[in-house]
């Protein structure tokens, strides 16, 4: 199958820190180049692929200081609907920005929605666009939409390559808690830092601070680092985040918001760490209680369960990622929405194709034409519905 697939421009695919949408289409880019797909990548130009990179910005524009990367992205999506008919299918990263380009062509876009959709703005660009294939990377993500006709074509969970978390079969000695992510009032770092304290174990925290969220880490976050048993090591790349993962304790994930998914969940049971969270968004569709992890109700429960995570089984919490979030998982996931949309979008535009011997082409649908003075008569096609969600 010939698949364009539109990462967005903030990081390079894969990130070199922090990124976890430009991850996950890494992951998912190899995994279909591997399974002899024909890949097409929009991307920025230092990404590194398998596939065919086509670049649409010289660099990650958060870590470039890009101004207006929102520009840059409405000039890929016009470099991406040029070349359409080059692809079977196109799949889209950028949440809602590819729906106008989409409808410009007959080539099915999927839209895969990475990022929250419970805020009112979403609402109103959804119920605009009810025509659109949609995937979400969780069920709980389609809550906060769920009364609006939307065509949703499956749920794709997240999916990392496994190679790159190996898994440890003990946490390190002495043991330490580890919080991984963003710096931010939803992701909880200070209710990270507050368990980590009640039950005395250090903490290592190793996140990005957006500018966006400055004032607030300011504020609320950095005075934390004056006490002890909290080390910040800011941003940090792929391999020293598996390292930490793998050596902890346990992974703290005290969310505040409705997670869309939450890929550090993953990685760190990848890596064989149990993860003791709050509930909120796909966590209770990523996490098993009880048997990967704990999933809370205050951040008391939270460090009385910070001593129970030796009873949970590691390998238990390595099998759960390669069964349901591995980025084969999720090409398997991927592959069977692009056959269901592809194959709609070829019934509702069945190809008329007219010929001297009675002969068509493999696939198309043959028209007789009739003699001279009888009416034409095309028989009725029968119309394919839109794909239910799963």
């Amino acid at each position: 199958m010939r698949i364009a697939q539109i990462a967005p421009l903030y990081e390079r695919v894969p990130p070199v820190l922090y990124g976890g949408t430009e991850r996950v289409v890494y992951a998912l880019t190899e995994e279909l180049v591997r399974r002899g797909h024909d890949v097409t990548l929009f991307a920025t130009g230092d990404s590194i692929t398998s596939a065919r990179l086509v670049p649409m910005a010289k660099t990650g524009t958060r870590l470039g200081g890009v101004k207006d990367p929102l520009s840059l992205h409405v000039a890929m999506l016009e470099e991406v609907y040029a070349q359409a008919d080059r692809f079977d299918v196109i799949h889209s990263h950028v949440d809602v920005l590819a729906f106008s380009f989409a409808r410009s062509v007959s080539v099915p876009t999927v839209h895969t929605m990475h990022g929250r959709l419970d805020l009112p703005e979403h609402r109103r660009v959804l119920s605009r666009f009810t025509d659109q294939p949609l995937v979400s990377i969780s069920q709980s993500q389609r809550a906060p939409v769920q009364d609006l006709p939307l065509r949703w074509v499956g749920t794709v969970y997240n999916g990392i390559r496994l190679a790159h978390f190996p898994f440890r079969a003990k946490p390190d000695n002495p043991p330490y808690l580890v919080f991984l992510g963003r710096i931010s009032p939803e992701k909880g770092p200070v209710e990270a830092v507050q368990v980590a304290r009640a039950v005395g174990i250090p903490l290592k925290i190793a996140a990005k601070i957006d500018p966006a969220d400055a004032d607030w880490a300011e504020e609320h976050f950095l005075p934390l680092l004056n006490g002890p048993g909290v080390e910040f090591l800011g941003e940090v790349d792929e391999p020293t985040k598996a390292e930490l993962l793998g050596g902890a304790l346990a992974t703290l994930f005290p969310i505040r918001w409705p997670e869309p998914f939450g890929i550090v969940m993953a990685e760190s049971l990848a890596c064989g760490t149990p993860v003791i969270a709050l509930p909120g968004g796909s966590v209770e569709e990523v996490l098993v209680d009880g048997e990967t992890g704990f999933i809370c109700r205050s951040l008391d429960e939270m460090a009385e369960k910070v001593a129970e995570v030796g009873r949970i089984d590691r390998a238990a919490c390595r099998a759960r990622v390669e069964r349901m979030f591995s980025a084969a998982a999720m090409a398997d996931g991927y592959e069977r929405v692009y056959q269901r949309v592809v194959a709609a979008a070829r019934a509702a535009r069945p190809a008329l194709t007219l010929v001297a011997d009675g002969r068509a082409p493999r696939g198309a649908r043959l028209v007789e034409i009739p003699q001279a003075g009888r009416d034409l008569t095309l028989p009725n096609t029968e119309e394919l519905p839109a794909p239910a969600g799963e």
